[in-house]
């Protein structure tokens, strides 16, 4: 079997199957199973696969037909340009918690760079938290974005954390990164505004994208979402607000004067989220970013002190 036939084999049993990009998906698993690039798949169609290699593949791709994710198969994903391993201990990052990187750096404006414009001396620590890492994403994107941030990131999931760790590794920043295994802040629920132990008690940023989807919405996802991934990372409870509640109560807390609060919203709940914020002095320059679909994405509020 070679490249061409291989790739229409993959093709015709994704399609057949009903999964969506299927072209792409045959695609990126022979690459995978091959251990090379789109460029070298495309310059060589008449290159014959070795027997184990597209006995590999093919079994790729009945797992792709299962529904099985891509992500999960090959094991990576991009994020932010960064390069992520991935298992079915942690959500798939997705293009729309980019925006959330965006509205951070946006809101940051020079804060975000490591030397002082005016001064051209070094920045202060900046200290970031990362509520339920998953894969680490954010995390990590923050701290390859911000040289100057050390970020701390939670999650309750034990399993997930050993993967957020391999890709704070992998991506080059893992002196800065540090992971608990703990719900939402808990580990930083003390007083004062100075560093304990390494720990701080304040922060300049948190971010979350938190589980969002109701419970209620479960039998209408996609297969590869509601029967692969993790469930405690996608269902909120039983509206799928339930989380940014306590996040907002622990973030006016945690956060510093002229503190950022950056949340993914989920689909309909950017009016619960915004009236969070609604009569309370302790947060000003509250605003909702759309995303390119025109859905509400983003949530971002300053804390004021």
């Amino acid at each position: 079997m070679d490249v061409r036939r291989a790739l229409k084999e993959g093709i015709a049993r994704l399609r057949e199957a009903g999964v969506g990009s299927f072209t792409l998906a045959a695609e990126v698993l022979l690459m995978h199973a091959t251990a090379s690039d789109r460029a070298w798949l495309f310059a060589h169609p008449e290159h014959v696969l070795a027997p184990d290699v597209a006995e590999r593949y093919l079994a790729l791709v009945d797992r792709r037909a299962a529904g099985e994710p891509t992500q999960y198969i090959t094991g990576k994903q991009e994020f932010w340009g960064l390069d992520f391993e991935v298992a079915p201990a942690v959500l798939i990052p997705r293009p729309e918690t980019e925006h959330v990187m965006e509205v951070v750096l946006a809101r940051l404006g020079e804060r975000g760079l490591k030397i002082d414009m005016k001064t051209g001396a070094p920045r202060e620590t900046m200290y970031v938290a990362d509520i339920g890492t998953g894969s680490g994403c954010l995390a990590v994107a923050l701290a390859y974005e911000l040289p100057h941030a050390r970020v701390y990131a939670t999650d309750v999931s034990g399993t997930a954390l050993p993967i957020a760790r391999r890709n704070a590794e992998r991506n080059g920043v893992a002196d800065r990164v540090t992971f608990f295994e703990a719900d939402l802040l808990a580990p930083f629920m003390t007083s004062g505004d100075s560093v304990h132990g390494g720990v701080p008690a304040r922060f300049d940023v948190i971010v979350s994208n938190p589980p969002y989807i109701s419970e209620g919405e479960k039998e209408s996802l996609e297969r590869e979402v509601r029967d692969h991934e993790p469930h405690n990372a996608l269902f909120g409870g039983p509206t799928g607000l339930e989380f940014y509640g306590p996040i907002v109560e622990q973030a006016e807390k945690l956060l510093k004067d002229r503190g950022l609060l950056v949340l993914e919203l989920g689909h309909d709940s950017a009016d619960y989220v915004r009236g969070l914020f609604d009569g309370s002095a302790a947060w000003t320059n509250v605003a909702v970013t759309i995303d390119l679909a025109g859905i509400p994405r983003v949530l971002a509020a300053q804390r004021v002190r």
